[in-house]
């Protein structure tokens, strides 16, 4: 018998023997056991259907590896194809359309479209309204095809139009509130040209003058009360085969009074000399323009 063999063998007779030992079962029985059964079988349960509902949902929203449904991301950012609807506000930097297809903005009410400096500070606004499209902005611009021509602007001070024609359909024509400054009014061919002012003056300035020319027409000047030809410093003239004065009173000449009270009516008579200058004379028993034209040699 080796030593270990003997140490063993004398430790076991010097333990006491204990009778009929209490064994105590180690696990889980009874309720306590059905009760995680039927919680393994809950969460089981609860995994397999957010499993389906997950599944379900990828399908519906037709996740793919590029994105969701309509939304597609791209290098260049986010594509969306059909008809989107924003509940909440958008911020992007730039929108774009296909190559084929327009890009439409609708809403129920109207569309705003607000641009910001950094400070958060409003700087321009676009409103498309049911009545009104609305833009509150510093200057007001638009452009030809090509960008570089203005073809109408506007701000606070001026209204500008960059156009070669401004063409007015109105039957009413154009009302100016004040006054216009143009070097060239004209009328469409084979139509009228009107300057009317209902209720107030009309007033044509020029520093170099004023020329009205009718090519193929009648140029007609009508008024109610008086019309005044005045030159300053300049004369009248009057280049015609023919001139006529109508609806003038014709008087009559008298070489004696009707009564001593009543004093003598001088009549003059009209006389135009072969150069165009008009002379007044004084009317007698007969005609005196004959016999006064030396009055035009001496002018």
């Amino acid at each position: 018998m080796t030593r270990e063999q003997y140490i063993l063998a004398t430790q076991q007779n010097s333990l006491p023997r204990i009778e009929n030992p209490q064994l105590y079962p180690v696990g889980i029985y009874g309720w306590r056991k059905r009760c995680l059964y039927f919680f393994v079988l809950l969460l089981l349960v609860t995994m397999i259907v957010n499993l389906a509902m997950t599944i379900w949902i990828l399908k519906v929203m037709n996740f793919t590896v590029d994105g969701m449904g309509n939304l597609r991301v791209t290098k260049k950012g986010i594509r969306l194809e059909g008809i989107s609807e924003f509940l909440l506000p958008l911020y992007v930097k730039e929108i774009h359309s296909r190559k084929d297809s327009p890009l439409v903005l609708q809403s129920d009410r109207n569309v705003t479209v607000n641009a910001r400096n950094h400070m958060g500070q409003l700087t321009g606004q676009l409103t498309v309204g049911a009545e009104a499209v609305e833009a509150q902005c510093k200057r007001f611009e638009v452009r030809a095809s090509e960008g570089e021509k203005v073809l109408f602007s506007a701000d606070e001070d001026e209204i500008i139009i960059g156009a070669d024609r401004l063409k007015v359909t109105g039957t009413e024509g154009a009302v100016f509130g004040h006054s216009v400054e143009t070097p060239h009014i004209r009328a469409e061919p084979s139509q009228d040209l009107k300057l009317e002012s209902p209720t107030r003056s009309l007033i044509m300035e020029a520093p170099r003058g004023v020329q009205v020319t009718a090519a193929a027409g009648d140029l007609k000047a009508t008024c109610r009360k008086e019309l005044h030809l005045q030159s300053t410093e300049g004369e009248i003239f009057l280049n015609a085969d023919i001139i006529r004065l109508g609806n003038l009173p014709m008087g009559s000449f008298s070489s004696s009074p009707s009564s001593s009270s009543t004093p003598r009516q001088t009549i003059y008579e009209l006389c135009v000399c072969p150069n165009g200058k008009l002379y007044l004379s004084p009317a007698e028993a007969g005609s005196t323009c004959q016999s006064t034209s030396n009055i035009c040699l001496w002018n």
